[in-house]
């Protein structure tokens, strides 16, 4: 499990109001507020629009440490408010992480590799699932799930239960699929279920059956899930 990257992050205090706002945006600058269960109040401040541009880039969990006022915050971006016509950041909230405070966010899945029932058999990658939500202790956040896909044959389905979810409790059903490999268009599984029982009925050395976990899982919503940003992916409810 790879800890996500921590970007530093220089905050100026600022006024409340929406005349101060205004000003602020127009400079490029983004009004924010920073809270959590060990800052008493909260406290208002300003970042530059392209510090921020740089954490939604990358879509994965992303931590900062924001200094104010010589004060230095472990933070997790929770929200981000855009403009509906411009799509320019128009105000964020970081939550200050506390070691002993669990904390509930979405992390982004990446596949890795290219499953051998798609470069051998032509099958379709299929992925349902592309944020887990999870709660977790602000060491075992964990930047993304990173899931290796290459053994992956026909038939083959992988849901949150097979992750290492060590320290980790995931808000999802753990029965839920987030990849599985589809037959060519036009032939059904079905077809790869009889192939595969000749084989366990023929002599030893026949065709080889399905890999374990073969049979498919139903698409979770019916389409693709979008994939979603890292503002997203980051988000915290506590």
């Amino acid at each position: 499990m790879t800890p996500p990257e921590v970007t530093k992050i220089e905050g100026i205090k600022r006024d409340i109001g929406r005349k101060n706002s205004v000003e602020l945006r127009e400079s490029k600058q983004v009004p924010a507020v920073l809270y959590g269960p060990n800052v008493e109040e909260n406290i208002h401040f300003s970042v530059k629009e392209l510090e921020l541009e740089k954490i939604l880039a990358v879509p994965q969990t992303k931590l900062q440490d924001i200094t104010i006022d010589g004060t230095s915050y472990r933070t997790l971006l929770k929200k981000v408010e855009f403009d509906p016509i411009t799509d320019r950041p128009q105000h964020v909230d970081f939550y200050v992480l506390s070691d002993n405070h669990r904390v509930s966010l979405r992390v982004p899945v990446r596949l890795v590799g290219t499953p051998k029932g798609v470069r051998e058999g032509g099958g379709r990658l299929f992925q349902p699932l592309r944020i887990i939500r999870i709660k977790v202790l602000p060491a075992r956040i964990p930047a993304e799930f990173s899931i290796d896909v290459s053994d992956m044959e026909i038939g083959d389905s992988l849901h949150i239960s097979d992750l290492d979810m060590d320290g980790i409790i995931p808000l999802d059903s753990i029965q839920r699929t987030i990849v599985t490999i589809r037959p060519p268009k036009g032939e059904t599984m079905s077809a790869y279920r009889n192939d595969a029982e000749e084989g366990e009925e023929g002599e030893e050395g026949g065709s080889e059956a399905p890999a374990e976990g073969g049979s498919e899982a139903p698409a979770e919503g019916g389409s693709e899930a979008p994939a979603e940003g890292s503002a997203e992916g980051s988000e915290a409810s506590e």
